[in-house]
C-alpha cells in the first residue's frame, strides 16, 4: 500500500511508500588483528527497515571501539521516532534528520547514526529495483584498484616488513602504513624497510592519525621525503582548517607531498572547506562516518569540481562499490579502494550472506548480490 497526497490543486498523487517499522541492533565483531591492545573488535549496529510498500532494506553503522552504545542509543531513540512514516525515499530524510538531531552535534555520533537508515533506505530502493548498488547508480568500471593497509604503529619493525611483504606477494601495487612515532628518526627507520621491501616503482601512502602539530609535521615530512611518500594522511589534527591550509604551502615549495583528509570529517560542509582552500589535494570520505551514501555522492561531487582524488576510506564492502560508479575526472587519479588486512566483514565472519565484493591480486570487482548486499548475521 502507498500513501496519497494532495498537490495544490487539490488533486490526489502517489507520494511513494513511508517507512513504516524501523529497528537497529548493536553487535561486537571480533578482530583478527587488534588494531591496539585496547581495540579488538569493531562496533556494527546492524539496521533494518521495513517500507509502506513491503519492500525491505538492511543497513548498519560503525564504530572501532568507542561510541558505538551511543550511536545505538541515536538510531533507536531519537531516528526510529523521526523516520516513522516519513518518505522512504533515500536521500529525501538526510537534511530534515540532520537539522532535527543538530543539537547533538553536526557530525560525529550524529551523522555515524545517521548513516545506518540511509544505507538501510538505499539498501531497499535499490532491491526495490531488482538491482544492485552500481546497477542502480549506473557503474563506470569493471573493477578499482586496492590497497594494502593496515593499523600498524604498534607493530615492531619486523611485524612491519612481514606484512609489507605479504601486501607485495598478494600484488599491491600501493601500500599504507602508520607513523608518528616519538622520534621521527624511528618513523624513517621504518619506513626505509619498508620501501625496501616495496622498491621504488611501488607507491607508499603513509598516515600520522592526527599526532602531529605545525612544526612537527613540517619537520618530520622533510626527514621522510627520503622514501617518497605518495600522500601524507591526517598529518594534523583533523579540525585545525588553517594548520593544514599553512602546511599545504610549505609542502608544495618542499616535497611537494599531497595532504590526504576526511577520516574524521563528516559534512559535505567541511569537506568543501578543506578543497576550497586548498587544505588537501585527496579527500577519503567514510561512507559511515559522513551519514550514508546521499552525503558521500555530494563530497564525490565536491572533490570533482575540484579536480581532487577521492579514494573511499575502509569499509571496502560497500565503499568499494560507490567508488565503481565514481564518475572519471580528466587528470584526476581514478579511486582506490581500502583493504585493511584481515578487516574485512566477510573475512571476519560478520555476514550473514557471501561478500557483495571480492579483492584478488589487489583488484576490487563485486560478486552477484542484491542491494547493498550487506546483512549481518
Amino acid at each position: 500500500m502507498t500513501s496519497a497526497s494532495v498537490d495544490a490543486a487539490g488533486a490526489a498523487f502517489d507520494a511513494g511508500p513511508t517507512i513504516a517499522r524501523f529497528e537497529a541492533r548493536l553487535l561486537r565483531v571480533p578482530l583478527t588483528r587488534p588494531w591496539a591492545a585496547d581495540v579488538t573488535s569493531v562496533g556494527v549496529v546492524a539496521t533494518h527497515v521495513v517500507r509502506s510498500d513491503g519492500a525491505e532494506g538492511w543497513g548498519f553503522s560503525w564504530t572501532p571501539q568507542i561510541g558505538a552504545e551511543a550511536v545505538h542509543a541515536l538510531l533507536a531513540h531519537d531516528i526510529a521516532a523521526f523516520a516513522l512514516g516519513r518518505s522512504a525515499d533515500p536521500g529525501s530524510e538526510w537534511l530534515p534528520l540532520w537539522q532535527h538531531l543538530h543539537e547533538a552535534g553536526g557530525g560525529g555520533i550524529t551523522t555515524i547514526a545517521m548513516a545506518g537508515l540511509n544505507l538501510a533506505l538505499w539498501d531497499a530502493a535499490v532491491r526495490a529495483h531488482g538491482t544492485s548498488l552500481s546497477g542502480f547508480l549506473g557503474a563506470q568500471r569493471d573493477s578499482v584498484r586496492a590497497y594494502g593497509s593496515g593499523v600498524n604503529l604498534h607493530y615492531s619493525i619486523d611485524e612491519l616488513v612481514a606484512q609489507v611483504r605479504r601486501w607485495v606477494d598478494a600484488g599491491y601495487e600501493a601500500v599504507k602504513v602508520k607513523v608518528g612515532k616519538p622520534d621521527v628518526a624511528e618513523d624513517l627507520d621504518r619506513m626505509r624497510a619498508v620501501r625496501e621491501v616495496l622498491g621504488p616503482e611501488r607507491a607508499l601512502m603513509i598516515d600520522a592519525n592526527q599526532r602531529w602539530e605545525l612544526d612537527r609535521a613540517t619537520r618530520s615530512l622533510e626527514v621522510l621525503a627520503e622514501v617518497s611518500p605518495a600522500w601524507i594522511e591526517e598529518p594534523l589534527r583533523a579540525d585545525d582548517l588553517y594548520g593544514h591550509v599553512e602546511l599545504a604551502r610549505r609542502l608544495a615549495v618542499s616535497s611537494g607531498t599531497p595532504i590526504a583528509v576526511g577520516e574524521n570529517l563528516h559534512t559535505t560542509y567541511r569537506f568543501d572547506d578543506f578543497l576550497r582552500t586548498g587544505a588537501a589535494q585527496i579527500v577519503q570520505p567514510n561512507v559511515v562516518r559522513v551519514g550514508g551514501i546521499t552525503p558521500f555522492l555530494g563530497i564525490a561531487a565536491i572533490a570533482a569540481e575540484y579536480g581532487a582524488a577521492l579514494h573511499p576510506h575502509l569499509l571496502p564492502e560497500l565503499s568499494g562499490q560507490l567508488a565503481l560508479t565514481l564518475l572519471a575526472v580528466a587528470g584526476v587519479p581514478a579511486p582506490m579502494a581500502e583493504d585493511v588486512e584481515d578487516a574485512g566483514f566477510g573475512a571476519l565472519g560478520a555476514l550473514a550472506d557471501p561478500s557483495p565484493v571480492r579483492i584478488v591480486d589487489a583488484t576490487l570487482t563485486e560478486t552477484p548480490h542484491a542491494g547493498l548486499g550487506l546483512r549481518f548475521r
